[in-house]
């Protein structure tokens, strides 16, 4: 029999790439780590970690048992939130969004879950999809609004059970420059013909798409300015600081000043979905809200 706290502490090794940070965020001590690991690969008959001056890598069979401990952490948190629930006779709904989606399309798919399921209490937590998928497998949010790019959902090693995907809309990014730009009137902007301009990223995530770009158009991007704010990253395209590269659904409210013209296609665009486990889909308000977002999505 496998002991579930050591799957805890494997989950938070994994995570943390090392025993120390593990045992810090579990508050235990380095050596209680260790041994909770060293008994689990006994009891497996394999190791779980490839040990090195680096810190620690998932071998086969630890990527097995972190999936393996990802299920079974969802399990015991859908069982008790069900516990709960009955002895309150209220259902609890945690939402996990990024910031952009969140503001367009939640409320108004929020607003409609709540009148048609009024003894629902709703939690909110924000959070980009790189952390709130995580949570989605283990049972910690309901759902997540969540985007990617091209390429799979984004997780880690090992991360647990698959997740259910139910697309919701495709943001394009758009070019944005400052009103007075020479390129500001044009209905479509080709990548190559922003080589010599200095950039603001207003969003890491977006930096791969700029560079990919770059590197077919044959230039190196000079960046003069990072931040996680959309908003602000307008801003200071507006000051002149460079220009940008932002997704649709980002460019409100207004910045005055800047101007967002399209890219020509292939266009960039974050897909944007909704990220939920088998079994929780076939709960009511999970349900219920994921068919009042694609309604939001579709009238956007």
């Amino acid at each position: 029999m496998i002991d579930v706290q050591r799957l805890r502490v494997l989950r938070a090794v994994a995570e943390h790439g090392s025993f120390n940070r593990a045992a810090a965020a579990l508050r235990l001590t380095p050596s209680a780590v260790s041994q909770h690991v060293a008994a689990l690969e006994r009891s497996l008959g394999s190791q779980v970690f490839a040990r090195s001056t680096r810190g620690v890598t998932l071998t086969a069979a630890g990527r097995i048992m972190v999936g393996a401990a990802e299920s079974v952490a969802a399990e015991l948190e859908h069982a008790t939130q069900q516990v709960t629930e009955l002895g309150t006779g209220r259902t609890q709904l945690t939402v996990a969004t990024f910031t952009s989606g969140g503001r367009l399309l939640l409320p108004g798919a929020l607003t409609e879950l709540t009148a048609a399921h009024p003894e629902t209490v709703l939690h909110v937590r924000e959070f980009e999809p790189e952390d709130s998928l995580p949570l989605v497998r283990q049972g910690a949010v309901d759902l997540a609004l969540a985007y990617r790019f091209d390429g799979p959902l984004p997780g880690r090693p090992g991360s647990g059970p698959a997740l259910e995907w139910t697309a919701l809309m495709d943001d394009p990014l758009h070019v944005v420059l400052p009103e007075g730009h020479r390129l500001a009137g044009r209905p479509a902007i080709d990548p190559a013909e922003l080589a010599a301009e200095p950039w603001v990223l207003g969003c890491l995530k977006t930096e791969a798409y700029l560079r990919r770009y770059a590197e077919r158009a044959g230039f190196e991007p000079e960046v003069r300015g990072t931040t996680s704010d959309y908003f602000f990253a307008r801003s200071l395209v507006a000051a002149g600081v460079g220009v940008s590269l932002i997704p649709s659904i980002a460019l409100a409210p207004e910045v005055p000043g800047v101007r967002a013209v399209p890219v020509r296609p292939p266009a960039p665009a974050r897909h944007i979905g909704v990220a939920t486990l088998g079994h929780r889909r076939t709960r009511l308000q999970v349900t219920a809200l994921v068919r009042a977002l694609q309604r939001q999505a579709a009238a956007v």
